[in-house]
């Protein structure tokens, strides 16, 4: 280690000297997670979803369409690039939050559609569709991208404006956000 940065850790309180190494106390305690990359809480691809009750299935596919071309567009590793910037493009167009009732509808609506699409079409490509979805109804919901530690994992969603995660698992909660995009801060009235 280098010994100046060492010493102005020490001087700032960073690291405290002891006389014998000992190992570090975990900073929270937990039970381990069981690895699940998704596939535990939504089995996709295992079982038939429900066809929407509204029967938005070919505005949800276009939806889904959208997002599976942007991805696809160019380079792969710009992909995720590309999604951020077709979200941020679609929830600039949002005028009003969606309820709850029409977030969970359009959310399904996308999953129903993802059942038939022959590519991967797991958190990232559902969450994203669904914002698009209801922004071509000019309706907003917060699109998250989060991350969960131990191991690490993760996970794409939407949530209501209130932070409601939307037909989600209660494990979606372990899940810290690390980037939104749209939400209360994008409308205008």
């Amino acid at each position: 280690m280098n010994t100046t940065l060492a010493a102005q850790l020490l001087t700032s309180g960073f690291l405290t000297p002891t006389p014998t190494a000992t190992p570090w106390a975990a900073p929270v305690a937990a039970s381990p997670a069981a690895p699940s990359w998704g596939g535990a809480e939504h089995p996709a691809g295992t079982n038939r979803p429900r066809t929407p009750r509204d029967h938005g299935s070919l505005t949800a596919a276009t939806a889904l369409a959208s997002v599976l071309a942007v991805k696809s567009s160019g380079p792969k590793r710009y992909a995720m690039r590309r999604i951020i910037g077709a979200l941020n493009t679609a929830v600039s167009t949002c005028r009003l939050s969606a309820t709850p009732a029409q977030a969970t509808a359009a959310v399904l609506a996308v999953r129903h559609a993802c059942w038939y699409s022959p590519v991967r079409t797991a958190c990232l490509e559902e969450s994203a569709a669904a914002v698009v979805l209801l922004a071509a109804r000019r309706l907003s919901v917060t699109w998250c991208h989060g991350v969960a530690p131990d191991p690490i994992r993760l996970h794409a969603w939407v949530e209501t404006e209130n932070g409601t995660p939307v037909a989600e698992p209660a494990s979606t909660l372990t899940y810290t956000p690390a980037l939104t995009i749209g939400g209360r801060h994008r409308h205008h009235l």
